[in-house]
């Protein structure tokens, strides 16, 4: 009783954290929005961008604030309903925000040309490297449930959040590989992104089949929840990868080095400026 008791304040805590932590979040995007625009009214910035980050944050708001995150501490169903959200669509939703250029808007030259040089620094180039990205988001997963860690998660309320920070960075890392608006110290073609966001589904697939079957999974809940739960990674993970998808072809713009040379000399677009 003790134990569910400390268990219970843990995650009253995490409750309290997690509102000023999402709210300082909108509040830092929208005054940084507000500063680019001060900064170069004619470029502005687009609401869109905004709004897809104010998305984002609702999103995670409802993976972790009541009813859901109660729940996904007891029932594997609101567990895998929980990772879908932190670990796929609020990446998406914040990526597609377009973060880091609106950091590089919204600072001084010099400031933004230290943000440069570390985007553009080996461990950074290292960590966005789209086999890096889809290990940490995808490959984790099976150690995740074919191993005694799942549980030990659900007994310790601390290294829940730990495995919630995990899937957020993870997946707005993966997100940012494969279709982020963002410059990147590296990005490969359309085509072998297309090729690791295809893995990465076979390899949902392949997990929450593995799930459903009861095959090598090391889940302590009823099988009927560890089955639902396989159902809703299985087409909920299907439709963010979908969605993924479209926006790795929204966001894609064909090379124009034959067309630029062809045209008249005159003030240049920097190509690593992002969207507006």
């Amino acid at each position: 009783m003790h134990s569910l008791h400390d268990q219970g304040s843990a995650r009253g805590l995490g409750a309290a954290v997690t509102v000023p932590v999402l709210l300082a979040a909108a509040v830092g995007y929208l005054l940084s929005a507000r500063r680019a625009r001060y900064r170069n009214p004619a470029q502005g910035w687009n609401r869109g961008r905004s709004a897809s980050f104010l998305g984002g944050l609702a999103l995670l708001a409802v993976a972790l604030l009541p009813p859901l995150a109660p729940t996904a501490h007891t029932d594997f169903r609101g567990h895998m309903a929980q990772h879908l959200l932190i670990g796929m669509y609020a990446p998406l939703a914040l990526v597609l925000s377009a973060p880091v250029t609106l950091v590089l808007r919204a600072l001084p030259p010099a400031q933004a040309r230290w943000v440069t040089a570390v985007l553009h620094s080996p461990p950074a180039r290292l960590l966005a490297h789209p086999t890096v990205a889809l290990t940490l988001s995808t490959g984790t997963l099976g150690l995740l449930y074919f191993t005694p860690l799942y549980n030990t998660t659900t007994a310790h309320p601390a290294t829940h959040w730990l495995l919630h920070a995990h899937f957020l960075a993870s997946g707005c890392l993966f997100a940012y590989v494969i279709a982020g608006p963002d410059p990147a110290p590296v990005r490969p073609g359309v085509r072998a992104r297309l090729v690791y966001l295809g893995l990465a589904i076979a390899a949902h697939a392949l997990i929450a089949q593995a799930m459903y079957g009861g095959f090598f999974v090391d889940i302590h809940a009823p099988i009927s929840q560890v089955q639902q739960g396989a159902e809703i990674m299985y087409y909920g993970g299907d439709i963010a990868e979908l969605l993924l998808a479209g926006a790795l072809v929204a966001t894609w713009r064909p090379e124009r080095r034959t067309t630029a040379a062809m045209l008249p000399t005159g003030p240049r677009l920097d190509a690593t400026a992002g969207p507006h």
